[in-house]
């Protein structure tokens, strides 16, 4: 069981509410005697705020994804390590959110990567600190299952455009733009790939 856990460290994370309200409370800081990198992590936050509003309102979850959820028989605790800068995460935890909202048995908890930074080298992907990473967790510390940093076609487009060479700026606005003509609501169907693998292997340990 890893020392996180046992701290308790996931459990004490914040709920999506008060990430939410962290969030709108940091777009409120001036940006006067903000240096460069500051304010453009500032305006980060403030375009990301705005796409995950639109995700949240256009989101209706999918048939399979809320059988899915229906199916879980024990309670499970989410953990997410993201922070409000991230363009994945904008995309991607209003549909976890509400995927956890919609059963009494799921907490979602939610910590800053760069504060937990001990939690996210456990879960790297590809050697970097890629967000958001959802981890999640059976009541006795067990890892149930992982997702993220992104859709598993949104990583293909972005490895396809990095060997060929695209710069950082126009690759990140690819992946925007792939997100922006519907490729966020595939996080509904890789969370429903993650939960039916679980309750089929929860049955098949009941059964034995």
């Amino acid at each position: 069981m890893h020392r996180f856990w046992i701290e308790q460290r996931p459990h004490n994370g914040l709920t999506y509410e008060a990430y939410v309200a962290a969030w709108e409370q940091a777009l409120r800081r001036p940006m006067t005697g903000l240096d460069a990198k500051a304010r453009r992590y500032q305006y980060y936050r403030r375009y990301n705020f705005e796409r995950a509003r639109r995700v949240a309102a256009a989101y209706r979850m999918s048939e399979r994804l809320a059988r899915a959820l229906a199916a879980i028989e024990r309670p499970q605790l989410w953990m997410v390590l993201t922070e409000d800068w991230c363009g994945d995460s904008a995309y991607s935890l209003p549909i976890i959110a509400e995927a956890a909202r919609r059963h009494s048995q799921i907490r979602l908890r939610i910590l800053p990567r760069d504060e937990n930074l001990d939690i996210m080298d456990l879960y790297l992907t590809r050697g970097a600190r890629s967000i958001p990473k959802l981890v999640a967790f059976a009541e006795d510390g067990t890892e149930l299952f992982t997702w993220g940093p992104r859709p598993a076609e949104a990583q293909a487009l972005r490895d396809r455009l990095q060997a060929e060479g695209m710069d950082a700026r126009r690759l990140a606005q690819a992946l925007i733009d792939w997100y922006e003509a519907g490729g966020w609501r595939q996080v509904d169907t890789e969370l429903a790939e993650r939960l039916e693998t679980v309750v089929q292997a929860q049955a098949s340990v009941s059964f034995r």
